[in-house]
């Protein structure tokens, strides 16, 4: 285990802090209901690994087969751009959008779900990836109609393109992370979020004692956390968990305020973000009750154990098994939910 941080803001939230996530995913849920390619996804029960990993119960939420993007992230922009398709009134909804670019930065799933976003609409979607993002995901973006633009050594820099070109060509930034001046569309992501958040609480037979949630920037922490407080109270103990190369949620917390982060690039590419989202940052300062730091070598550990379960996916995928694995000393009672969050990756 990496570091290990209880959350001294827990309850509270950081002071001043004013613009949380969201909690309840009805109007998700209620949008979705319209999208054919929408299912839930399943949550199983691996009594194989929680023997293994001498706890009572160890649910996972694969997210493997979300909406045929194979990633959580699916829920996100994709929701964020349904939104704005439905609000303009259109009968025909395929072309609702059809003078609009969105245009953001990705390390991959949140772009492929602006590109289908944008796709099903009949917008146009732009983005930006950095010089270390994979060529399978460019490839698989510009199968799904986006146009791709390499610029910058990391997301951080990416963004910074993303966002410039957004001003200079009058495009909607649609990003995952926020920031001050910039909150409606990041909350309209993780609002999407919570999707996942309620298929999982309505798949269980009796709340979990604790709940392991990877963070990049931190979106899909915040929301399930927010939702997870909203049905089961203070009951479960939430735990976060980010790549020992990208601190950037549990330095914050540690600071009490934003900052950004430093470190080499990690394998866990889709949690390898410098800089937390705002939105998140408070939420989860608010939520979670401890964040701890995994590394490398944990990540892998938990993809080889995965794949050996039949359940092959990323380093990113099993940071919140990596984190079990790398031995948060839970006792024997515990019942432990965590995300597998994307497929495996193809390079």
């Amino acid at each position: 285990m990496g570091t290990y941080l209880e959350n001294p803001w827990r309850g509270g939230g950081i002071k001043g802090a004013a613009l949380f996530p969201m909690a309840d995913g009805g109007n998700v849920s209620h949008l979705l209901r319209r999208c054919p390619a929408h299912a839930p996804t399943p949550l199983h029960n691996a009594a194989q690994l929680a023997a293994g990993l001498g706890v009572a119960q160890l649910w996972l939420k694969d997210e493997r087969s979300r909406m045929g993007l194979g990633s959580f992230k699916a829920l996100g922009a994709a929701y964020a751009i349904a939104r704005e398709a439905a609000a303009t009134g259109a009968d025909d909804l395929q072309h609702a959008l059809h003078d609009r670019t969105y245009v953001t930065a990705s390390a991959g799933n949140h772009g492929l779900s602006v590109a289908a976003g944008a796709r099903l609409f009949g917008a146009r979607a732009v983005v930006y990836l950095s010089q270390t993002v994979p060529e399978s995901f460019a490839a698989g973006l510009q199968a799904k109609g986006a146009e791709v633009m390499r610029d910058g050594a990391d997301y951080e820099a990416s963004m910074q393109a993303a966002s410039a070109a957004a001003e200079t060509h009058g495009w909607t930034l649609l990003s995952d992370s926020s920031w001050p001046g910039y909150t409606e569309l990041p909350l309209r992501v993780m609002e999407g979020y919570l999707q996942l958040a309620a298929e999982t609480a309505s798949q269980m037979n009796q709340p979990p004692s604790h709940i392991v949630l990877q963070a990049g920037v931190g979106g899909l922490a915040a929301a399930v956390a927010a939702h997870a407080r909203h049905v089961w109270g203070n009951a479960p103990q939430i735990i976060v968990v980010e790549p020992e190369a990208a601190p950037a949620l549990i330095e914050s917390i540690r600071a009490g305020r934003l900052v950004e982060s430093t470190g080499p690039a990690s394998c866990m590419g889709r949690l390898d973000c410098k800089t937390p989202s705002m939105i998140a940052l408070n939420g989860l300062a608010r939520d979670a009750d401890v964040f701890v730091t995994i590394s490398e070598a944990d990540a892998m550990r938990a993809v080889e154990l995965l794949a050996a379960h039949g359940l092959s996916t990323s380093p990113s995928g099993a940071a919140g098994v990596a984190a079990l694995l790398a031995d948060l000393k839970l006792p024997p009672e515990a019942r432990i939910v965590a995300i597998i969050s994307e497929g495996p990756e193809d390079d």
